[in-house]
């Protein structure tokens, strides 16, 4: 049976939850813009290290995750504007910026450790 890949779950879990602030910051809120931005760079995250997973060369996946962290940076970025903004409750802006702290920390230990085992080659 395979196994499972830790970074795909999460980031994958991680932008249905984007999905839906996404259509609730449409729906009820009515601001689109910041909705369409924060659903890009959120679904964007997995997207890229879905790619990265498929990469056929280890400098392809390190600039894949690579992409992938620089989206889960505005991602963050958007989430604390959001919160600061009143757009959405401090509870709510603290699980997602929880969330994607943690998927920070495990593309930047991947981007790291595929890093030093391409230079023990």
């Amino acid at each position: 049976m395979k196994e499972e890949n830790i970074i795909l779950q999460k980031t994958y879990a991680f932008a249905v939850r984007i999905v839906r602030l996404s259509q609730y910051l449409s729906k009820e809120k009515q601001v689109f813009q910041l909705a369409d931005q924060i659903r890009r760079s959120g679904t964007s995250i997995g997207a890229n290290m879905e790619e990265a997973i498929g990469c056929l060369s280890r400098k392809d996946f390190i600039m894949k995750a690579g992409i992938a962290y620089k989206e889960a940076r505005e991602t963050h970025y958007w989430l604390r504007l959001l919160r600061d903004t009143d757009y959405i409750a401090p509870p709510q802006a603290a699980s997602l910026l929880n969330d994607c702290e943690e998927i920070l920390k495990i593309i930047t230990a991947i981007i790291r450790s595929s890093r030093e085992s391409s230079t023990n080659y």
